[in-house]
């Protein structure tokens, strides 16, 4: 009898693997970005985030208030580039704040 080799997986290439399967890849890599934002972010302005979403590959970030709305878009590629540098090019090719 044959004794058939047991996978191992650690937790984060199980839920990669899963996203992949069922189809929400995207949603996942944005809740990354979320979480990276947190940490990147001043607390007053992360509260301001209302929705961050990934659509193919752009991430979408809407911003509750109108002045660190107009504030970000002004600093769009530096915030394009540090989250590239993070994420990679090809997972994030642009940015919309909205």
């Amino acid at each position: 009898m044959k004794k058939h080799k047991k996978r191992e997986y650690n937790s984060s290439e199980l839920i990669n693997i899963l996203a992949k399967v069922y189809g929400f890849e995207d949603k996942l890599k944005a809740f990354e970005v979320k979480s990276f934002l947190e940490n990147e972010l001043d607390p007053s302005l992360f509260s301001e985030l209302e929705k961050v979403e990934l659509k193919e590959d752009i991430l979408l970030l809407k911003i509750q208030s109108p002045l660190i709305k107009h504030d970000m878009r002004m600093k769009k590629s530096f915030f394009l580039k540090k989250i590239q540098e993070t994420f990679g090019k090809e997972k994030i090719a642009d940015l919309v704040i909205f």
